[in-house]
């Protein structure tokens, strides 16, 4: 594994740009789920999708550009998927220039090598004083709709901790990193802080292990929003941690349930948090039986 490259990195009229790169579906073997081309293309998507988590791990270069190698001790990712990729289709990262207040937020976007929009965001160190983009996304108003798929889940339920450990020799986490498009030593081996760390899209992987307390009915689902936060960072490989949570929200689309909730991730035994998570997860409608009967 190579350190990232900081000098693909350019500025221009007050934007940090990356190199576009391609990001491939790993997960595209699992059928029946988002990834798998044959169920995806059912459901109206033109293939298996790349996970978001995936272009997360786009971004730790222009980040560590903006902030410095702080943003894995305070940094915050919050991202809203506005349109899916395929395998190895290039994309690349953006940002605004932070401003010098150190503890400044950014807008962050990607976009494919058409133009087109995959995700927009924000980004920041420290303790900024304007939300995030989706702290913004949750104070919004929403309607109440009719649920099949999310239907045992209330805002406010409690999802008890869970322990969780990202080990290097994972199959699903070495090709991961082996797929990496902004590969760092730091992930494998040592860093500043000691052993290696996490990228914010490997952050997620730990935590989406308290789905397993989320009682959801047989769907579909996939990413519709990630935001994360580090709070005492960075989060180690190799390390006992468990995370907890709590729904936030609920909702529905023409097309979707959704739920969004919060995470922590904590040293065992309820410890301090060490880094949060925000996720909205959407479920599609057409892929339930029960929605199949209404």
């Amino acid at each position: 594994m190579t350190t990232i490259a900081h000098n693909d990195i350019i500025e221009q009229n007050g934007v940090l740009i990356g190199p576009y790169r391609r990001p491939r579906n790993l997960a595209q073997t699992q059928k029946g789920s988002i990834h798998d081309d044959n169920t995806a293309s059912k459901l109206g998507f033109r293939g298996g999708t790349v996970a978001g988590s995936i272009h997360m791990e786009q971004f730790p270069p222009v980040l560590m550009r903006a902030f410095g190698e702080r943003w894995f001790e305070t940094g915050n990712i919050s991202c809203y998927f506005r349109n899916a990729t395929v395998d190895n289709e290039a994309v690349r990262p953006l940002a605004h220039a932070p401003s010098a207040d150190s503890d400044s937020q950014i807008n962050i976007w990607m976009e494919r090598d058409d133009g087109l929009q995959v995700l927009e965001g924000t980004a920041s160190v420290g303790m900024p004083s304007e939300p995030s983009l989706l702290r913004r996304k949750l104070a919004e108003r929403r309607e109440p709709g009719e649920m099949h798929i999310l239907s045992e889940m209330h805002a406010g339920q409690h999802l008890d901790a869970i322990a969780t450990r990202v080990g290097l020799d994972e199959p699903e986490i070495f090709a991961r990193n082996k797929a990496l498009t902004e590969p760092l030593d730091w992930y494998t081996g040592a860093s500043p802080w000691g052993g290696p760390i996490l990228n914010p899209g490997v952050v997620v992987h730990a935590m989406v292990a308290v789905q397993q307390r989320m009682p959801v009915r047989r769907a579909v689902g996939l990413y519709g929003a990630i935001e994360v936060q580090h709070i005492n960072g960075p989060v180690f490989a190799e390390h006992d941690y468990e995370v907890d949570g709590d729904i936030l929200a609920l909702g529905v689309t023409p097309k979707t349930e959704y739920v969004w909730f919060e995470t922590f991730l904590r040293e065992p035994g309820g410890g301090d948090a060490v880094a949060s998570m925000i996720m909205m997860l959407r479920f599609m409608k057409a892929s339930s039986k029960m929605w199949d009967a209404n």
